[in-house]
């Protein structure tokens, strides 16, 4: 979600200025992706990278996540929003774990979208992790292969992305999902996050679709799905 503090600049203001007007564009991705029937969004809203930017920018990213969750806990309830989290968590303040675990517990039945915020997170943290818990496990060398690293993931349930979405013209992973984004599809657009909205999400998806998706093989051509269980997605201007 990319583009905040160069569109508070244009502005003339800060870049906090920025992250706060970019939580509107997380309520636009989420009700799209709902709309849609997506089952799974994960939203890359801080990298363990973004733990060297200036403090006073730390703190108030860390303020805006305990006010967003709190604001935005009952909605995602009544739309059936299960909230999840990865990343290093426990680098996270005391406010910013306790409203996450809050927000986590009150949509933990929720059967809809599966909302991930990717938090204190890097593809390169996870796939430390993973050797680690694998070695701490005692799983002798041979017996590793990839099903044993997907296991030892942050998130071994969670099926790989179809698609990645970047927002404001990077074209770059950025140390996000490394593992997982193996095969996904890519997507660039220069609309910075704070404009980013459903029409922009739709497009970007209508986009995807039409796509044939080949994983590597040779003569086999895997068309991206055409149909979508939660709506009908309108031709793009």
């Amino acid at each position: 979600m990319d583009g905040n503090g160069r569109w508070a600049r244009e502005r003339g203001e800060d870049r906090v200025f920025g992250h706060a007007n970019g939580v509107e564009s997380v309520r636009s991705a989420v009700r799209a992706a709902g709309e849609l029937g997506i089952d799974y969004l994960t939203l890359y809203a801080f990298s363990t990278e973004n733990w060297s930017r200036p403090r006073n920018e730390i703190n108030a990213l860390m303020e805006l996540l305990v006010e967003s969750l709190a604001g935005e806990v009952a909605e995602l309830v009544r739309k059936g929003v299960r909230l999840c989290s990865t990343g290093d968590i426990s680098a996270l303040p005391e406010s910013c774990i306790a409203a996450l675990r809050n927000v986590e517990e009150q949509t933990s039945d929720c059967k809809g979208l599966t909302l991930i915020l990717a938090l204190s997170y890097s593809g390169r943290w996870e796939l430390t992790e993973a050797v680690r818990r694998i070695v701490q496990a005692g799983i002798p060398a041979e017996f590793i292969d990839e099903d044993t690293v997907r296991k030892h993931l942050s998130m071994p349930d969670v099926p790989d992305p179809e698609l990645l979405i970047r927002t404001s013209g990077e074209q770059r992973l950025s140390n996000f999902l490394l593992w997982q984004l193996a095969y996904s599809e890519l997507h660039f657009t220069p609309v910075m996050w704070p404009d980013f909205r459903e029409d922009h999400f739709k497009a970007a998806i209508l986009e995807f679709r039409g796509r044939e998706r080949r994983f590597g093989r040779t003569g086999e051509q895997i068309k991206s799905p055409t149909a979508s269980p939660g709506g009908e997605i309108p031709k793009a201007e």
